[in-house]
């Protein structure tokens, strides 16, 4: 049985099996526009955020800390494209040493953003739904905390990656030497994505419900920002995880056409994942602009609105 190469990120995509490379199948080809893409407006996206701080002066240190390794996190995971866009349509002519570098910088850098946005949504939601104010919170211990989860659980993928030459085309990719490693390691990216998209989903809509009650205060910058955020990893990781389960089931189940179905969309959806390390920046500039011009609006009618709560900023 034809078995595809699950993988989570560019580095994890599955290779094409035309040994004549450059391959434009559009298995390929679509991932490696969208990669591309993510790459030339991401990078310099997120170093934007990181220097300029865009609204960063409403916020609470917490929530700059937050926003400052989410910006972070996805600036490493897009540095490290071009060489898997290259891996992706040729091949890997960058040896062993940085197949294995760039697969745990990747693997880290992606979970680091995905449980960075987890945190940031539980945070905003303990802020706005239960009024708690999180000044306190040791920002520094949660970011440490943060990365070492990162690390831990990209250490598996890290096991498997290596140099496989196929058809005389060598590639980075993962290497099962079984079924149940295979499950395995798609049990955990799905456990922690599932787990991390829950939790987003939570707070997303118990974000929404207190907007729809008017509960939120007059000025909430930051909580736009957030469920914007929030909204759009729920939206772009969805579909990943949800191939991860069904990878799952096409090999406990062994059927050929789920297994053909996931090593035709693997690329893709992966593809669509790492739109979201690219978007926060737009998210950040759209969502000031629209706000900016709606308290441009609200002060002129009403001049003496007040400022931002202190809880509003945490």
């Amino acid at each position: 049985m034809n078995q595809p190469n699950f993988t989570v990120a560019p580095s994890y995509f599955s290779t094409p099996q035309d040994p004549s490379p450059p391959s434009w199948t559009s298995r390929v080809l679509i991932p490696a526009v969208v990669l591309s893409f993510c790459f030339i407006l991401g990078v310099p996206g997120n170093i934007a955020v990181i220097l300029l701080k865009p609204n960063w002066q409403k916020m609470s240190s917490l929530s700059r800390q937050l926003m400052c390794n989410l910006a972070v996190s996805d600036l490493l995971c897009l540095m490290t494209l071009p060489p898997w866009i290259y891996n992706l349509i040729y091949s890997w002519p960058f040896g062993m040493g940085i197949c294995k570098l760039l697969t745990g910088l990747v693997y880290c850098s992606v979970y680091g953003s995905m449980l960075t946005v987890t945190a940031v949504s539980v945070q905003r939601y303990v802020v706005v739904v239960h009024r708690r104010n999180c000044k306190q919170v040791p920002g520094r211990l949660i970011l440490v905390l943060l990365w070492l989860v990162a690390v831990l659980i990209s250490i598996p993928s890290l096991v498997v990656r290596r140099l496989v030459t196929d058809q005389k085309v060598t590639y980075c990719r993962p290497e099962y030497s079984s079924d149940a490693q295979r499950v395995a390691l798609l049990l955990i990216e799905a456990t922690v994505g599932l787990a991390s998209i829950s939790l987003v989903a939570f707070a997303y809509v118990s974000l929404q419900r207190r907007v729809s009650q008017g509960a939120l205060f007059k000025n909430h910058q930051t909580t736009q920002i957030v469920t914007s955020i929030i909204a759009c990893f729920f939206v772009l990781w969805v579909p990943y995880q949800a191939l991860n389960l069904l990878g799952v089931a096409a090999i406990c189940l062994k059927n050929d056409f789920l297994l053909k179905f996931c090593k035709t969309t693997w690329n893709i959806t992966g593809a669509l994942a790492f739109v979201n390390s690219c978007i926060n920046p737009l998210l950040y500039a759209f969502c000031i602009i629209c706000l900016k011009k709606h308290h441009g609006q609200q002060d002129s009618i009403n001049p003496q609105t007040p400022d931002i709560s202190a809880s509003a900023t945490s």
